[in-house]
Parts: C-alpha cells; structure tokens; sequence
C-alpha cells in the first residue's frame, strides 16, 4: 500500500530542497506568505489522486464572501479537517473550477500550527504553498507544563506566549484589507479512532465573534488516509474529490442563534455552543454532498475498511 512518503518521494525531496520557511516559530516571523515552487508541487500531487468528477460546488458563494472583504469586512472560512491534503485540494480545486477561483486563493490567509514547519520539513512543504499566520494551538500551549519549571520550559511557554500574541496582532492587521481567513474549526485532523477529534475548539467562537461574515466548507472524498504515527506515512489513494461551499453567513446572526438555542437547552458552555453549532451544519453538508458524491464515484474510499492502492 502507498504512503504520501514512498508515492511523492521525488516530489516531496524537490520541494524540501526549494522550500525555506523557517523551520522554528517565533513571534517574529508567525507572518509567512505562500510559496509559489512548493504550492506547483503540492497541486501536481492533488492532480495525479483527484479523479475525473472532481470539483468544487458555491463558487458563487465564495466570490461574494470575497466582494464582502473587499469591502471592508472581516470574513471566514470553515473548513472540515480531514487530512494535511485539505487546504492544497481546497486551492487546486478553487482556482481549477473557475477564473474567479484565483482571486479567492490570492486572498486567502490560513491560520496554521506551529507543527506544520517544525515537526518535518516535508510536512512544512503542504502549508508552504499558502499564505498564512502561524500559531501555538490551546491543546499544545495546554499541554507544557507551568509553574516550577525548568529555565527551558519556562522559555517554551513564553515562546508559545509571543507566538499566539504576535499571531493575533497580525490577524488584527490584516483581517479588514481584502483578504478571508481560513480556519480549521476541529483544529485537528478527524481521527476515526477519536471521535473527539472531529469536535470543533471552542477558541473558534472567538473568531466567530470578532469577524462580519462566513461561508461553511464541506469536504468529500479522500486522497490521503490518516493512519496512527508520523503524517509523513499516511496512505494514499485516488478519489472523487468534492468541495462544497455553503452561502454566505452573518457571524453576528449565527452566534445569537446558536446562543439562544444553546440557552433552550440549558448548554452552559456557550462558546462551545457556538463551535458545536458550525460543526453540525458542516455535518449536515457533508452528508448531503457524499450522497451526490457517490453517484459519480460508484463507491466511497471512506466506506471501506483500507483505502485503495494507487497504481
């Protein structure tokens, strides 16, 4: 069975040897723009897993979004969380479906963990193709321990600090400008092994509140196969791949609604209710959308027990 590793080894080395994102995070440098060599490497990988039915459905629905910023508003997207080839089927398949498509990527800004550029450089390479703000994750900042530490992990943690303050400063800068924020609401990729994994963090309901609009992401079918261990040997398969984007939402709407039910129930947690709303609606969909997926697929790679070779 092939991994991203053995398939795209001749890829992935050109592009490491191209590729000079810094590798160490610091709040200097949580800024990175998208790297046009790495970004004609990854779309050639999506190219050869992506079979013929492939596309992307709400175009319309994101151009609009994309007016809105123009404008001057604050705008989201909202992606489901799957796999690291996400936002690189996400990109190739935007700026494939329609002219339109290249304009919305350009303006596209990802909010990226500080894993992606220092765990592996060949991991780095899948986010290096796009612009984006890097920032320490709650569960990782969460997870390094306080108070009487030793002087490193004292250092650790102020580090984690500056990343999270200077990412958050250049979000602020740039959030009114033209450009759309792309975001990860599950935060993590969905391990079928955890369900908690496909939960959306309830730091999300922080951006929800502080941005004008949002358009919802769905995506179906899938090329990379996560798998227990390194990201670098997820198994691979080709697909159908189908993106689908949701009409454009009012931030401000979508929280007092999802707020006013949470209250109903008696949710004590509301920015979790928040979260747990948009999961839902990615939820509901996501399942419309495989229903028609299927049709053009025949079968879906996620119903089986092993994803397929690729010959």
């Amino acid at each position: 069975m092939e991994t991203l590793s053995s398939l795209f080894s001749d890829t992935i080395q050109s592009a490491i040897s191209l590729f000079r994102a810094p590798t160490y995070i610091t709040g200097d440098n949580v800024y990175q723009e998208a790297d046009k060599r790495a970004l004609a490497l990854v779309d050639s990988m999506v190219e050869r897993l992506a079979l013929p039915g492939s596309g992307l459905s709400g175009i319309d629905n994101l151009y609009e979004l994309l007016q809105k910023a123009r404008g001057g508003s604050s705008c989201l997207l909202l992606l489901e969380h799957y796999s690291n080839m996400d936002l690189p089927q996400f990109s190739y398949l935007l700026r494939k479906e329609d002219p339109r498509g290249a304009e919305i990527n350009d303006a596209l800004i990802s909010i990226a963990g500080m894993k992606l550029n220092e765990e592996n450089p060949a991991i780095a390479v899948f986010s290096g193709g796009y612009t984006r703000i890097i920032i320490c994750p709650s569960r990782v900042k969460d997870g390094t321990p306080a108070g009487a530490d030793t002087e490193k992990e004292k250092a650790e943690r102020l580090r984690m600090i500056n990343i999270n303050r200077s990412a958050m400063r250049k979000l602020e800068e740039l959030k009114r400008t033209g450009r759309i924020v792309l975001l990860f609401p599950a935060g993590t990729r969905y391990r079928p092994w955890d369900t908690g994994s496909k939960r959306g963090v309830r730091e999300v309901d922080s951006y929800i509140k502080n941005f004008d609009y949002m358009c919802l992401v769905a995506l179906n079918g899938e090329v990379l196969h996560i798998r227990q261990g390194g990201m670098i040997d997820d198994f691979v398969s080709e697909d159908v791949l189908r993106i689908t984007a949701s009409p454009m939402i009012s931030c401000g709407e979508f929280r007092e609604k999802a707020l006013l039910e949470a209250a109903k129930s008696g949710v004590e947690d509301k920015r979790q209710a928040v979260v747990d709303a948009v999961m839902r609606e990615l939820d509901i969909m996501h399942n419309e959308a495989e229903m028609e997926r299927q049709k053009i697929d025949g079968s879906s790679a996620k119903d089986q027990c092993e994803p397929p070779l690729v010959r």
